[in-house]
């Protein structure tokens, strides 16, 4: 056999400049289809939409486009029933679909990337799917506020200890830090869609760089695939990745959200606590320790976090040194959106599970909102409504009272009228009306308080919003 015979047959997707296949190494490091498979259904898609717009404007033959239709149909009926062959030695998923689209419809298929790049290819491909993913935040985001809304409104009046630096502070009710939550991921609902509106344009049609001196119609590949425009700028379509960047933020932003819930619930699980139960779907018992019940689902989400907040870093250090337009680092850039979109959706799922099914235990909130007396700032704002003590002098007073309670280890509101009035004479019996936690809890009646009434309202307005 000659010598060059033996070379290997040239990619033909490459074109005829290439003699050679690259190499094993290059094969491996290069390749993307690995990963960038899951956006078979929407390159395909805009491969529907170019060919659609370049038959309308006279630049394919109708019935090269019905072939490419048809083609494209079948290719995408393969891969979704699992008969397709990927092959890593035509790198993408573009390259994929097109060859096999060749071996199915012939000559159609080699006009169908007229007036078109890989570059603009792939970023419309990635918008759709990143659009898709923000669509799915968004409907889970509401399934949570709606399952935390449905947990809180019977429990505005549940009492339950609030806590700064984790000691405790002031009595609360369960159902107002509920809603807490609710503001939480309400604000990652307003941020998916803000960023939803803002990804919305087309990029196909951009061409490598510099657009195309075809007369194709931009307008309509946009319209065809659901988006409000096409892009402006050719240099910036294609070397743009902020949709993924902002999907990546919201997510990190919600999945720290996450995080704080599912510690409150693994803290509030604790024999120390022990304020909620969750059943056992969402625990996990000890292999040595029997009496253990573990908050196995809560921790998972805990960690996480760590996931999607390292893709939004990793894509933001990836494309901080990069020159316009693109760069083969941008292939780098799906891997991470796609773990990161799979784990927002499961730790979601998971969260708006446990919320469900959480079982407070509101004798136990009850007696743990009583003690470290939380209602001491209740009574030095008693002094100053009812005597018209400075608040600085009644914070003094209400120190001293404190002290006294503790060396009798009593709590404030079993602590005699005598006592009280040796450190402020002024003191009358009404102050017992504020001292209780549920007294206490009732008076916070300012908007946005803990109080039931307020907390009601909260629920209201938030349901008419969710």
């Amino acid at each position: 056999m000659s010598e060059e015979a033996k070379k290997p047959a040239a990619n033909t997707m490459w074109g005829g400049r290439f003699s050679s296949s690259p190499s094993a190494l290059m094969e491996a490091i290069n390749a993307s289809i690995g990963f960038d498979k899951r956006l078979a259904s929407q390159d395909i898609q805009g491969s529907i939409a170019h060919s659609a717009m370049l038959a309308k404007q006279g630049i394919i033959a109708e019935s090269d486009r019905d072939a490419i239709h048809a083609g494209l149909q079948r290719v995408l009926g393969e891969i979704e029933g699992g008969g397709f062959t990927f092959s890593t030695t035509l790198e993408d998923i573009h390259m994929n679909v097109e060859s096999r689209l060749r071996e199915i419809t012939g000559d159609p298929a080699a006009r169908l990337h007229t007036a078109r790049s890989r570059n603009d290819q792939v970023a419309v491909d990635v918008r759709l799917w990143v659009r898709d993913a923000h669509d799915r935040t968004d409907e889970q985001l509401t399934s949570l506020l709606k399952a935390l809304l449905d947990k809180a409104e019977p429990h505005a009046a549940t009492v339950m200890p609030g806590f700064t630096h984790l000691q405790s502070a002031q009595p609360v009710t369960f159902g107002h830090h509920l809603m807490a939550y609710v503001e939480m991921f309400a604000r990652d609902r307003s941020r998916i869609r803000d960023s939803r509106k803002r990804l919305n344009e087309s990029p196909l049609g951009a061409g490598a760089l510099a657009g195309t001196s075809f007369p194709i119609d931009r307008h309509m590949t946009a319209k065809a695939l659901g988006f409000d425009g096409p892009t402006r700028n050719s240099l910036d379509s294609v070397s743009d990745r902020d949709s993924i960047l902002e999907f990546l933020s919201a997510a990190s932003i919600c999945a720290m959200h996450l995080s704080r819930l599912a510690e409150e619930i693994i803290i509030w699980m604790s024999a120390p606590f022990g304020f909620v139960r969750l059943p056992d779907r969402w625990t996990t018992g000890s292999s040595m320790m029997p009496q253990k019940r573990n908050p196995d689902a809560a921790e998972l989400v805990r960690g996480k976090t760590g996931r999607i907040v390292g893709s939004l870093v990793a894509v933001l250090t990836m494309m901080k040194g990069l020159p316009l337009t693109y760069s083969k680092d941008m292939q780098e850039d799906k891997e991470q959106l796609f773990d990161a979109a799979d784990t927002i959706e499961i730790v979601l799922a998971a969260m708006t599970g446990m919320i469900q099914d959480l079982e407070p235990v509101p004798d136990r909130m009850a007696a743990v909102a009583g003690a470290g007396f939380s209602t001491a700032t209740d009574l030095a704002d008693w002094l100053v409504r009812s005597l018209n003590i400075p608040f600085r002098d009644a914070h003094h007073v209400t120190g001293r009272i404190v002290s006294e309670a503790e060396k009798r280890g009593t709590t404030l509101e079993d602590l005699p009228l005598e006592v009280m009035q040796a450190v402020e004479p002024r003191i009358h019996q009404g102050i017992y009306e504020v001292l209780g936690v549920e007294n206490s809890v009732r008076s916070r009646m300012s908007f946005g308080g803990t109080s039931p009434v307020r907390v009601a309202e909260q629920i209201a307005w938030w349901r008419e919003r969710v």
